[in-house]
């Protein structure tokens, strides 16, 4: 998808090039320039003033514009005609056809909701409105605010200026420590190794006087990085050449923007990634086109899917994607969860805490027969 999407950039690139080049301006000013040729001719003739003359003129403006404007238009299907190549080339299964989804009032109505909170998730404000009007989609004013709100601070973020993201941490402290965030130590850290990069002496009292006044209060959850962060004064101004070369690195705040974006999600009641944008990476990056190979492949082998609905390709996700435990017990083939986590035993092996506690009964005797298995393996 990636690849696709850099092979329609170069496109573009190249139609904005030739757009440039070409000799007959764009349709809009064509278009403009022949409704105000039309006005004046209207007025001069409501007045009495047109002559023969401009009347055989307006003929000859008709027709320039329309040329002008039928070179522009094929310029556009040649570009689109470049993009559906480019599709092609770059996607060579066809994707599978399937029967309308959204068909009852009701899942068109989830749908348009989807789309408009999609607008409204990544900052598309405009075009959220326009939509919500146009389709009229039900979605609290209050809530759009919030949005608003979000990427207002995200954009203060991106200039580093945690002030904004502190005020909405001070309004929602209690939603964050019932989650045991660690995002108001982390603004607080950002700026005082902002501080530190701007100060010019050895001895940055700015970034200390910040420090004693805001990091203290966290010297109880956060010790091994306070004192990180106190220590890497000693190799100013060169902290990339020091012990402590991630806390020159740019991520440092750069990491806030998905941080606070995360925790101010949470407390709508939202995942931290955008449904639709999910839904694209996945499919669009390739499991569709996994899914309908493996189909293929099935039906000319004659069989079918597994009862349990399960797949029977893998579809690699990326670490963002993944929602659920990875890790199923040996024993008991069941995943993690948090009420059964994963357990270490002394021998090395791994398994749920459920496995565990059923093993530790019988007075370790499963737990001899498991070290005596081990050790006749190790022979």
């Amino acid at each position: 998808m990636d690849a696709a999407l850099k092979e329609l950039d170069k496109l573009d690139k190249l139609t904005s090039k030739s757009s440039n080049k070409g000799k007959s301006p764009a349709i809009a000013e064509s278009l403009d320039s022949l409704l105000q040729t039309l006005s004046s001719i209207k007025q001069h003739l409501q007045d009495g003033l047109a002559s023969e003359e401009e009347i055989r003129t307006l003929s000859k403006t008709v027709e320039t514009r329309k040329k002008e404007i039928d070179e522009r238009q094929k310029e556009v299907y040649n570009s689109l005609a470049r993009y559906g190549k480019a599709l092609d080339k770059r996607f060579t299964n066809p994707l599978p056809t399937y029967n309308p989804l959204f068909t009852s009032p009701t899942a068109e109505k989830a749908l348009e909701h989807v789309i408009a909170m999609h607008f409204l998730r990544i900052g598309r404000f405009s075009t959220a409105e326009t939509f919500i009007e146009e389709f009229n989609v039900d979605i609290p004013s209050e809530l759009q605010a919030q949005f608003i709100d979000l990427h207002r601070i995200l954009i203060a973020l991106r200039e580093q200026n945690i002030e904004p993201a502190l005020e909405w941490v001070r309004n929602n402290r209690a939603f964050l420590k019932s989650r045991s965030s660690s995002l108001e130590f982390h603004l607080h850290r950002a700026e005082y190794l902002r501080l530190l990069r701007v100060s010019r002496v050895l001895y940055p009292r700015n970034a200390l006087d910040y420090a004693n006044r805001y990091l203290g209060s966290f010297y109880d959850s956060h010790p091994s990085d306070l004192q990180r962060l106190m220590s890497c004064i000693l190799y100013l101004p060169n902290l990339e050449s020091s012990p402590y070369p991630e806390l020159a690195s740019p991520t440092i705040h750069s990491d806030l923007e998905p941080m606070f974006a995360t925790e101010f999600s949470a407390c709508l009641g939202m995942g931290k990634q955008v449904p639709l944008k999910v839904v694209g990476d996945i499919g669009g990056g390739g499991a569709l086109a996994k899914i309908e190979k493996g189909r293929k492949i099935m039906r000319e082998r004659k069989s079918e899917w597994s009862q349990a609905d399960e797949l029977p390709i893998e579809i690699p996700l990326p670490p963002e994607n993944r929602y659920h435990s990875i890790f199923a017990c040996p024993v008991s083939k069941d995943q993690s969860t948090e009420q059964n986590p994963p357990m270490m035993m002394t021998c090395g092996h791994v398994i749920s805490k459920d496995s565990l506690q059923k093993l530790s009964k019988g007075n370790g005797q499963v737990f001899n027969q498991h070290r005596i298995g081990e050790d006749d393996a190790n022979l």
